[in-house]
């Protein structure tokens, strides 16, 4: 269950909210009815809904990666917003624009390789350095080698670059944002704890392993 409360459709008083439900969910309440078309439960945007000014501002964004106005190729965005979701541990970042990616006509093996791509022969040069970015964008907290970014340079445009890095890292944040209040397809337990030892397993062991060495 997400770590904050849900917005009812009864409780919802704002229009951006009351429109977002109406798009997304019809007539339905979707904290009684979950449930979007592509599968998630929707509760991120109900738990958004808590702030309808943070949730207008998200849907703003939303429009603004798809405008016309973009230069960037699109398949180049979706390829690094696929990546940022894999290096963040983002299972729903990482589910939604692999469908993303497919809506374009990309390639499954294509896909696939996103969680690979530093040893995939799938992809061409300009979609292997738009992924190199993404990860120091998403892994390296934007510390970016030259080498990297001159290869951005030779075939993307200033504007392109920005809208590449804006987007990317907006799509980090809703990565951090959705794992640490547990919404849609990140709603799940850490898998890193501790394996328990045997029932005889003495804590000096490794100890006693090190001098016997």
């Amino acid at each position: 269950m997400p770590r904050l409360r849900q917005v009812s459709r009864a409780e919802a008083t704002s229009e951006v909210v009351l429109k977002t439900y109406d798009l997304l969910f019809g007539d339905r309440d979707p904290v009684a009815e979950p449930g979007t078309s592509t599968g998630t439960t929707g509760d991120w945007w109900t738990t958004f809904a808590v702030a309808p000014d943070i949730l207008e501002h998200c849907n703003r964004g939303f429009a603004l990666y798809r405008s016309p106005n973009r230069k960037l190729d699109p398949v180049l965005r979706e390829l690094a917003q696929t990546r940022v979701g894999w290096a963040k541990a983002s299972q729903f970042v990482y589910s939604q624009h692999c469908k993303s990616l497919r809506g374009l006509g990309v390639a499954e093996d294509k896909i696939a390789a996103v969680a690979n791509w530093q040893v995939a022969d799938c992809f061409d040069a300009n979609e292997r350095a738009v992924l190199a970015y993404a990860d120091c964008l998403a892994l390296q907290a934007g510390r970016t080698p030259d080498a990297v970014f001159d290869a951005l340079k030779g075939f993307l445009s200033d504007e392109e670059i920005l809208e590449l890095t804006y987007i990317a890292c907006l799509y980090d944040m809703h990565a951090v944002m959705t794992k640490a209040l547990r919404l849609e397809w990140d709603d799940r337990d850490d898998p890193i704890v501790e394996v328990a030892a045997p029932e005889d397993f003495n804590g000096r062991d490794f100890l006693d392993i090190g001098r016997r060495r």
